[in-house]
């Protein structure tokens, strides 16, 4: 438990005892809801399984095309008596690219195989990344909960006070009144928190293809926030790391197989054949073939092509230049978020908290003792409550940063650095 967990359920004791809470279900850890996340989430099997598709394609599109064999009867009688006709021809033919168009072709499918397989790391990222803020959102969801269930039961113990006071005298019936205002406040807040909890387990069930999401437990408390890694090195990392940087670069090599297969798309493709002739009433023979498409006829058609294939290798290296840049933008904008984040929950940890909560012991100490209204102790419980809230809020917010700023990484990023 955090220390400002353990700091929250102390003030619930010393001002009326912390919430009844039950049976909770089983923690969960984030290690785990990871795991589960890339073997069960659907988005990712299917990216998978495109990526296992695409790699049986280059055996297919460097591979020859299939020799075909073919029969002709030449002049055959009108019964169609095939063994009276003057010539049985047998021919089986190859058409053969010219040398390099095959290989040019493989290779092309080779760097498609490539950028599938890169998608499956890419979607993986988006996946995992999507799971923690989930994660995290139901970590927030809970604490909230834990926050106005908490300040109920301490609410309910401070409007006994004012029952006893008004009972002999001491003070007026508002004060009463407002302790019931207030109490049904957080009763409304502790019965939409349940709400926004089961939301929050329908997101993480989505992510994890678990058609119950009341199997997801409570997530475990997080780790001592830390930030240690400048910007500089994390955006190094992560140009050298993003799968999606490695994909662009395989479609670049994919369109410049492509120029070259343009090119060669002005030189003739053959095609031979071999046949063998059985004649009537003649003597039997034997036959070859050979002939040459002439791509100069249509010269404007590849013209065209390798006009097209050169358009689209300048397009995709400024795609490249676009992705670095943008994962630039991504590091920073998640750092700053993580950065700021954890100054605030610091902020909160070593500053707010423990004001908020002694001028609460403050004010219920003077509302007993009559130095103080009941509207100066209620603003007090508003205040901690408050606090409490932005803390976590504090402490979920740089959770999420820090899982988008993995995700702009391209990977895990160690909360601490080596010496």
């Amino acid at each position: 438990m955090s220390q400002t967990t353990s700091a929250l359920l102390a003030a619930a004791l010393l001002f009326g005892g912390a919430a009844a809470r039950g049976d909770e279900p089983s923690a969960i850890r984030l290690a785990d809801v990871i795991e589960e996340a890339r073997t069960q989430n659907p988005e990712l099997k299917a990216a998978r399984a495109r990526a296992e598709a695409a790699a049986f394609m280059p055996r297919q599109a460097s591979a020859w095309d299939d020799p075909v064999f073919s029969w002709e009867a030449w002049n055959a009688p009108e019964s169609f008596d095939v063994a009276r006709a003057d010539n049985n021809i047998l021919r089986l033919s190859q058409r053969i690219p010219f040398p390099g168009k095959r290989t040019l072709a493989g290779t092309a499918a080779e760097r498609d195989a490539d950028v599938a397989r890169h998608e499956v790391e890419m979607v993986e990222l988006e996946v995992t990344a999507a799971a923690k803020r989930a994660y995290w959102d139901l970590w927030l969801t809970h604490q909230n909960l834990l926050v106005y269930s908490r300040d109920k039961e301490l609410v309910e113990h401070l409007a006994r006070i004012a029952e006893r006071k008004y009972a002999v005298g001491q003070v007026s019936q508002p004060d009463v009144l407002r302790a019931q205002v207030e109490l049904t406040r957080l009763i409304n807040r502790v019965a939409t928190g349940t709400l926004g909890v089961d939301t929050a387990r329908a997101e993480l069930a989505g992510l994890l293809s678990r058609e119950d999401p009341g199997s997801i437990g409570i997530p475990a408390e997080p780790v001592t926030p830390r930030l240690e890694q400048d910007v500089g090195s994390l955006t190094e990392i992560a140009l050298g790391r993003r799968p999606e940087l490695a994909a662009q670069q395989a479609s670049i090599a994919r369109f410049e197989a492509n120029r070259r297969a343009a090119r060669l798309g002005y030189l003739p493709d053959l095609e031979v054949a071999a046949e063998r002739f059985y004649n009537f009433d003649r003597r039997d023979g034997l036959g070859a073939m050979v002939s040459v498409s002439i791509p100069l006829v249509n010269k404007y058609k590849y013209d065209a092509a390798v006009g097209e294939a050169n358009a689209r290798s300048a397009s995709a290296q400024a795609e490249l230049r676009r992705l670095q840049d943008r994962i630039r933008h991504d590091v920073r904008q998640a750092f700053l978020r993580a950065k700021a984040a954890l100054a605030q929950r610091d902020l909160f940890v070593s500053t707010h908290i423990p004001q908020a909560e002694q001028a609460l012991r403050a004010s219920q100490i003077g509302y007993e003792t009559g130095r103080v209204d009941f509207l100066s102790l209620i603003d007090s419980v508003r205040a901690i409550e408050s606090v409490h809230l932005e803390h976590y809020q504090a402490e979920a917010d740089f959770e999420k940063a820090y899982a988008d700023l993995e995700r702009a990484v391209g990977g895990d990023v160690p909360r601490t650095v080596e010496p």
